[in-house]
């Protein structure tokens, strides 16, 4: 990872892994980390990663890292237009297309850690970095 990064935008299994303390993704952001690289997760991940077995005192730890963007009505309307480009559509690409929304509106280069890279690769094209987890 070379190639400078201005932002990176987190998925629910970027955030997840990293609230897990998972290695791979802890080395990830300690390079995103040195390069001076701003960390965003949208709204609505928070949402997707919290349930029963979280720990939420290090999701809580997490979140106080990184830039929470907000799902505006804006925002969703911007998302909406996404799946209407690709062709994709329903609440299996809902959340997706708001992920992918935030990347496209940070300063660039963006960087995305995601574990459904083709999809992501639909909805952001050749403007994001997508980054398999």
């Amino acid at each position: 990872m070379t190639e400078r990064v201005e932002t990176v935008v987190l998925d629910s299994e970027g955030l997840s892994a990293w609230v897990a303390q998972d290695r791979k993704v802890l080395a990830m952001l300690r390079v995103f980390h040195d390069m001076g690289a701003d960390l965003v997760v949208g709204a609505n991940t928070i949402v997707e990663v919290s349930h029963a077995r979280t720990n939420m005192s290090r999701l809580n730890w997490t979140l106080s890292r990184v830039k929470v963007e907000p799902v505006t009505e804006q925002a969703a309307k911007a998302a909406a237009e996404l799946l209407k480009e690709t062709g994709l559509h329903g609440h299996k690409y809902a959340i997706d297309a708001t992920v992918a929304e935030v990347a496209l509106r940070q300063p660039g280069p963006v960087a995305l850690l995601t574990s459904d890279a083709d999809d992501m690769t639909k909805l952001c094209g050749s403007r994001v970095r997508i980054v398999s987890l």
